[in-house]
């Protein structure tokens, strides 16, 4: 998976085999928490898989027929099932400040885009 500025450089490689994952971690703007994003290679395709959300703060929420609602057991929840093909295997995002933290996590290591990119825009792209 590889993470570059508009105008090309690469600001993060990690590697994730095919049948491997990988989370989009950030903190809530608002309150705090931690949210994550799951992802899967599949076959070489992105897939949106699962996701994380400690409360029903603004912005978070499960949306009927996208994935299943479950318990976490320390009063948030997991969205799980999402099985959501991410078209192009890739997406745009402006990572926040180091408040918000956007960072990428895989078995292979964790990078904080905000660190390196805050406000800018990222292309994350799964490649071969």
């Amino acid at each position: 998976m590889a993470t570059v500025l508009p105008d090309g450089p690469e600001i993060a490689r990690l590697e994730v085999p095919e049948g491997a994952g990988w989370c989009m971690l950030w903190r809530h703007s608002v309150q705090g928490f931690e949210v994550q994003d799951c992802y899967e290679n599949r076959a070489g395709h992105m897939v949106l898989t699962r996701s994380h959300q400690p409360d029903f703060a603004a912005g978070l929420g499960h949306i009927d027929g996208r994935g299943i609602q479950t318990s976490d057991g320390a009063g948030g929840y997991w969205i799980e099932a999402i099985d959501e093909p991410v078209p192009g295997d890739a997406y745009v995002l402006r990572p926040g400040t180091m408040k918000v933290d956007h960072r990428l996590s895989a078995a292979s290591g964790e990078v904080s885009l905000s660190a390196r990119a805050a406000h800018e825009r990222v292309l994350i792209s799964l490649e071969d």
